[in-house]
């Protein structure tokens, strides 16, 4: 009786304390009561049972649930003690290294896994500096990270997430995953294309038994070096093979920095037959069609900057340079001269109206080449617009256009760009003069305009950014300027129309005498040859010194900048100051007098061209790849002249970058990323 009458034995059992189980039991209780009444009613036979059996069930269910519930608590009883469990376990034997320390990195506790790492070293207690710096340096690199992230440390890969908050880091061995990661990215397929630039020039002068000497040398050292990389190597031409390898062999190719170049052109050189190479190599698709086509278009790009240079580029990648340390080879016959004469002939021909345009703040070589194709579209019968900025012109062009008074016809064809995408047809013809960059030309609108219907004359190397559909593309990067290559178009043309006239000839002549400073730098006896031409078609000597004349001001601000110079080691770096505006002009001859210093083999001048834009002038005495250094930053040019232009930096900025870029580059002319 005491068990039955004790506050245990009534107590609610654990299930009943639960609201809604409650309201269920009311609920059966309710109706049970409701039927044993109306069973009553029907007969009392009936009514004791469905008494009897309501007493039977709802004992049989108290039990039931009383006993689901024992197991039930039991249950959770052990899972919450084998998770318990678990979690310590898994600190001490999942392959999981545990590394928890304090505010000071001192290390607290270590799990067996991670302190297999460090040997029999006992690191408890000790600073994770003193125990290995490396990792102290990973753990303070990573410590905010969010999501775990792949080091590397003590010859393995692990995959890092440090809580910091508690103060643990959890590091997984996943050092076989990546290898195997690793061994897949180096197995993709890469296809280079090799050209011999100068193999026809050379081989001209040669006998067969030279020839055949040569061809066998060249074809061997392609041979070895392929064998010695692990590469396929095919001979396709005379002066062209084709190469498969893999991604893995290409990153070997890029630590050494194609040293094939130098090897075949050095040795070449020493039996006065000297070959320079073009490569171009693609990857990162598994469409060998589209890497071929790739190739192709990298193996014209290397060629387009020059030649003597290997272009690497990812399909939907950025483009990445090795070599170029050589000037271009001149050619020694015209027939390209004649075939692209003839060829921009029937394109003038074929379109209604003309328009030509150099780059933004034009020098005389695009303006002499702006007025030689004016010429040439007027010989064949064809109007031509001249498209000009006449706000952003440099003294020497306001002088040549003030002489452009005696020429109305001339005058009148000069337009801004607002007024020839006015007059502009869907047959009109672009030509591009002195750049191949659209986005320096001086009306980007036009070009987008026109960009299907597009030619390009140019002497500087081509870059990465280049009209995609030109319909005629020129580009020689031996030539001394653009006016050398137009001037020998003239000797292809009709003789029966109207010849260029004097003002024209010293215009496109001024324009070599800039470029060559003078014929000092980057002639040839072609360049020769047009000044000539030039000459016999009335140039003026005497206005084209009128037309480079510097104003007073000028001449001051150049020397100021020149004042301002700092000599490091064989480099000279002038820097204006940041808050007065330079013309791009001066800087360039700024950086041309420096050069003239004993013992300088680059120089750079740094200055404010307008609000929003700072200029590098580059130059060097070819020693140096000054275009290499002025691509890095997002510039371009040639071996000896570059330059570049920085939107919203400082001058001090401008200067920092390129120094930096001077101090990590040893040899800052072999490679370069675009």
């Amino acid at each position: 009786m005491e068990k039955r009458t004790s506050k245990k034995f009534w107590r609610l059992p654990e299930f009943m304390k639960d609201n809604r189980m409650r309201i269920i039991a009311l609920f059966m209780l309710g109706l049970a009561i409701i039927s044993d009444g109306l069973a009553f009613f029907v007969s009392p036979l009936t009514g004791v049972f469905v008494l009897i059996l309501v007493i039977i069930i709802t004992v049989v269910g108290y039990t039931m649930l009383k006993h689901l519930k024992e197991e039930t608590s039991e249950y959770i009883s052990d899972l919450s003690y084998r998770l318990k469990r678990g979690r310590q376990d898994s600190l001490i034997r999942m392959p999981i290294g545990t590394i928890f320390f304090n505010d000071d990195y001192e290390v607290e506790w270590i799990n067996p896994y991670m302190q297999r790492y460090f040997g029999k070293e006992d690191i408890l207690g000790k600073k994770i500096n003193d125990i290995d710096p490396t990792l102290m340096e990973i753990f303070k690199n990573h410590q905010s990270d969010k999501k775990s992230q792949q080091v590397k440390w003590n010859n393995h890969v692990f995959d890092l997430m440090i809580q910091d908050d508690i103060g643990v880091a959890y590091m997984m061995d996943v050092t076989h995953y990546a290898e195997i990661q690793e061994k897949y990215d180096n197995s993709h397929v890469m296809i280079g294309q090799i050209f011999l630039d100068n193999y026809d020039e050379v081989s001209k002068a040669m006998n067969d038994k030279d020839i055949s000497n040569l061809s066998n040398f060249v074809t061997s050292a392609l041979s070895d070096w392929a064998k010695e990389f692990g590469m396929f190597l095919k001979r396709v031409d005379e002066d062209h093979y084709i190469m498969i390898g893999y991604t893995g062999t290409l990153a070997k190719l890029e630590q050494h920095k194609f040293e094939i170049l130098d090897r075949i052109r050095e040795r070449t050189v020493k039996s006065n037959s000297p070959i320079t190479l073009s490569i171009g190599i693609a990857y990162g698709e598994d469409d060998l069609n589209e890497l071929t086509e790739l190739s192709q278009s990298n193996l014209d790009l290397a060629l387009g900057r020059g030649g003597d240079q290997v272009v690497v580029r990812e399909v939907k990648g950025q483009a990445r340079f090795y070599g170029g340390n050589t000037n271009p080879m001149a050619k020694r016959t015209r027939v390209r001269a004649r075939v692209i004469s003839q060829a921009l002939s029937e394109l003038l021909k074929q379109s209604d109206q003309v328009f030509v345009m150099g780059h933004k703040r034009p020098d005389m070589d695009a303006i002499g080449a702006c007025l030689g194709i004016r010429r040439i579209a007027s010989m064949n019968g064809k109007r031509c617009w001249i498209v000009l900025n006449k706000e952003h012109i440099h003294s020497d062009v306001k002088r040549l256009l003030d002489e452009l008074d005696k020429y109305p016809e001339i005058k009148d064809s000069i337009i801004s760009p607002t007024e020839a995408l006015e007059k502009i047809t869907a047959n009109s013809l672009l030509v591009l003069a002195d750049h191949s960059k659209p986005s320096i030309s001086i009306s980007h609108d036009l070009y987008e305009k026109l960009a299907n219907r597009c030619v390009i004359i140019d002497h500087h190397r081509r870059g990465e950014e280049f009209p995609e559909n030109p319909i005629l593309v020129y580009i020689e990067p031996y030539a001394s300027s653009t006016c050398e290559l137009i001037s020998e178009m003239f000797e292809y043309q009709s003789r029966d129309s109207e010849p260029i006239n004097s003002l024209e000839a010293t215009a496109m002549l001024t324009g070599i005498i800039v470029d060559t400073q003078s014929f000092s730098q980057g002639t040839g006896t072609r360049t020769f040859d047009a000044a000539s031409y030039l000459r016999s078609m009335g140039a003026d000597l005497k206005m084209a010194r009128h037309l480079m004349k510097e104003s007073e001001s000028s001449y001051m601000q150049r020397n100021h900048l020149i004042d301002r110079t700092e000599f490091i080691g064989n480099i000279a770096l002038c820097t204006g100051e940041d808050k007065k505006i330079y013309d791009s002009v001066i800087a360039a001859q700024a950086a041309d007098s420096l050069l003239q210093v004993s013992g300088i083999q680059a120089t750079f001048a740094i200055t404010r061209r307008d609000d929003e834009t700072v200029g590098i002038s580059a130059r060097s005495d070819n020693s140096i790849n000054v275009q290499i250094i002025m691509e890095k930053m997002g510039g371009g040019g040639h071996l000896a002249n570059a330059a570049t232009q920085i939107k919203d930096i400082t001058v001090a900025e401008a200067r920092e970058r390129l120094l930096a870029i001077l101090k990590a580059d040893d040899e800052p002319q072999d490679a370069t990323e675009d």
